[in-house]
């Protein structure tokens, strides 16, 4: 489709989780992303997982993101992870702070992520494009809606080329953050962040862990619904075909989907979007 999108999946655990994967992923190149990003584990946990599914991605013919966080990383363990990424032809990174494991007091040589990127900056110049996190509807742990925003702008300054926003179900949150970010010169192009509705459950857990936001509305109606799974995916289909049908219309420069691994959603949100 001729509207940039981009995708993200996360290392499968199991052969069987990594067959399905491949399924999932030939099916979802027919939407010529531009580039799909794989998460990586809490303090770096799924390393070896994350890189092996870069390396297959690349192989399929498909730009490839590596996420990289710096949670527990030490600045010889970075430039290694670096010469390897750039050994496999990975050109993109998304550069976070990461998650601490359960049990892992703060350690290695990086207390945020705009410390990353200034790092892989003068490590690597321009060998990678780099994106960051941002958050429409606040950090959860951040102290304040600015400081946040100061943050983000940190990571922008340090070098940061663009941004991945966590999913939202309020464009007005989108706008706003954007807004305000252009506002302090944090001016990078900011890619929406799209979870597709398919499980009320998944979603709501989810959502609870990493601070987003579900209109009421939205938590009203996937109630309602109770056990019916095929009135869920019907009703989550419409909300989220319509908040990027919104959100390209305003003029956001992409759509980044959260696939979860799977396709049909997906899929199915991006043809409803074709004109």
């Amino acid at each position: 489709m001729p509207f940039p999108i981009s995708l993200e999946f996360f290392p499968p655990k199991t052969p069987e989780g990594a067959d399905k994967l491949r399924i999932a992923r030939a099916a979802l190149y027919a939407l010529k992303p531009e580039f799909c990003s794989v998460t990586y584990g809490a303090g770096g946990s799924t390393q070896d997982g994350t890189f092996g599914t870069v390396a297959e991605i690349l192989e399929e013919g498909v730009g490839a993101a590596s996420h990289f966080s710096c949670i527990g990383a030490t600045r010889a363990s970075v430039r290694e992870q670096l010469t390897r990424l750039k050994t496999m032809g990975v050109k993109r990174l998304v550069a976070l702070r990461g998650d601490l494991p359960s049990g892992y007091g703060a350690g290695g040589e990086f207390q945020y992520a705009s410390d990353l990127v200034a790092f892989v900056r003068a490590q690597t110049g321009s060998d990678f494009r780099i994106e960051v996190a941002c958050y429409p509807e606040v950090h959860p742990q951040a102290r304040s809606p600015d400081a946040d925003l100061q943050a983000f702008a940190a990571k922008v300054r340090a070098g940061a080329d663009s941004a991945i926003t966590q999913y939202f179900y309020n464009t007005d949150a989108y706008f706003r953050f954007v807004d305000d970010a252009h506002r302090i010169g944090a001016d990078v192009p900011v890619v929406p962040g799209i979870m597709p509705i398919t499980s009320s459950t998944q979603l709501l857990r989810f959502s609870d862990a990493c601070g987003a936001e579900i209109p009421r509305w939205i938590r009203l109606r996937l109630q309602g619904f109770g056990d019916d799974s095929a009135s869920i995916r019907a009703f989550g289909l419409d909300v989220v075909t319509d908040l990027c049908d919104q959100l390209r219309t305003a003029g956001a420069p992409g759509l980044h989907f959260y696939t979860m691994n799977q396709s049909a959603a997906t899929l199915e949100i991006c043809r409803r979007l074709i004109p």
